[in-house]
């Protein structure tokens, strides 16, 4: 069966999206294969950038075709084989390009070139022997292996290109002037990204900060770490401003829903413990009747706890603040982004949002 290659791209981009909101929620996929797990460890640690591309190469031809020899990545092999190049030049190394992985320009212009097979006598005009043989004990793996175990190989492989970027400089590109119109794009391009909780808070803090800077209040703004316990660190919410000392506002900034139960417990550990009357929460969509119920009856005990949704409430404020505003907004944005505890993969996300609003 001929390789689909949109079939390909497609499973590649589900996968790795995937893999990318596991690893930044702090659950790396693994084999549970201890020598493979090494021989992975020898083929991502190469200089020799070929092989894990083409390895990837070739975990997706298996996915497609059961009956193909993953040695074999040229047709000139004979009937079981399948053609190496073509999948990596329409599918795998524009990926790779794409999300900011370092790669190489095409492992078959380069180190697998001449119809060569993956073979020990290959190994003779390689500089990394070592790599090569780590690789072709995999491709062994991959040839053996069944539906689960190609799925589970193909998201370790994802997880370790993507510790690959991380450990990358990826630069954060520098959002100039855009339209509050275009900023409908970029908000909304942003907060569908899984960020295990980071872009909201970035961006109501960047929007928090460009109201402070605009009109020129004494704000101090209060960020806390991402999941950094509130408590043990004696904060009220992720976001606290105060003014002369005195605390305005603490607001939680969520991406799951709120309900009952939970805006009793913050009322109890947070609200209550540091006295704060007025605490916002930042959510994703509206609140249910019973949520609403409790905060009235916070009202009536002095605490004001709110409701915001952050998608319309970022986009009111930016429209609102004028252009001297968003300058701000744009480069606090920047800056948070470009610190070097943010995970590479939010970076490229950003980057990948402003090139399509600037390029629409």
């Amino acid at each position: 069966m001929p390789i689909d290659y949109e079939d390909a791209q497609q499973l590649l981009n589900q996968e790795f999206a995937a893999v990318e909101e596991a690893v930044l929620g702090g659950q790396t996929p693994r084999l549970n294969d201890r020598g493979t797990n090494q021989r992975l460890d020898v083929v991502f640690a190469s200089a020799t950038q070929a092989y894990r591309e083409v390895l990837l190469g070739c975990i997706l031809a298996k996915i497609q075709d059961r009956d193909i020899d993953v040695r074999k990545p040229y047709m000139a092999h004979g009937k079981d084989a399948f053609n190496g190049r073509t999948l990596d030049e329409r599918v795998v190394n524009p990926f790779l390009h794409e999300k900011r992985v370092p790669s190489s320009r095409g492992p078959y212009l380069s180190t697998f070139r001449r119809n060569v097979a993956f073979v020990p006598a290959t190994r003779r005009g390689l500089r990394d022997k070592t790599g090569y043989d780590g690789l072709l004990h995999i491709l062994n793996k991959v040839n053996d292996a069944d539906e689960d175990g190609l799925a589970t190989l193909l998201r370790d492989v994802l997880a370790r290109f993507i510790e690959l970027r991380d450990a990358a400089d990826v630069r954060v590109v520098h959002l100039q002037r855009i339209s509050v119109e275009q900023y409908d794009g970029l908000i909304d391009g942003l907060l569908g990204t899984p960020s295990g909780g980071r872009f909201p808070v970035i961006l109501i803090e960047a929007a928090l900060t460009a109201i402070r800077e605009r009109f020129r209040l004494g704000w101090e703004i209060e960020v806390q770490g991402i999941n950094v316990a509130d408590r043990p660190a004696g904060a009220g919410g992720d976001i606290m401003v105060r003014s002369g000392g005195s605390l305005l506002l603490a607001a939680e900034v969520t991406e799951r829903p709120v309900e009952r139960d939970r805006v009793v417990a913050t009322f109890q550990t947070k609200i209550a413990e540091h006295g704060i009357e007025d605490y916002l929460f930042f959510v994703r969509n509206q609140v249910g009747e019973d949520v609403m119920r409790q905060a009235r009856q916070y009202f009536a005990q002095g605490h004001e706890v709110n409701f915001l949704e952050m998608r319309n409430w970022l986009k009111t404020i930016l429209s609102t603040i004028g252009r001297a505003g968003r300058d701000v907004f744009n480069r606090v944005v920047v800056e948070r982004l470009q610190a070097s505890d943010v995970p590479a993969a939010l970076k490229v996300a950003w980057n990948e949002q402003i090139t399509r609003i600037t390029a629409a």
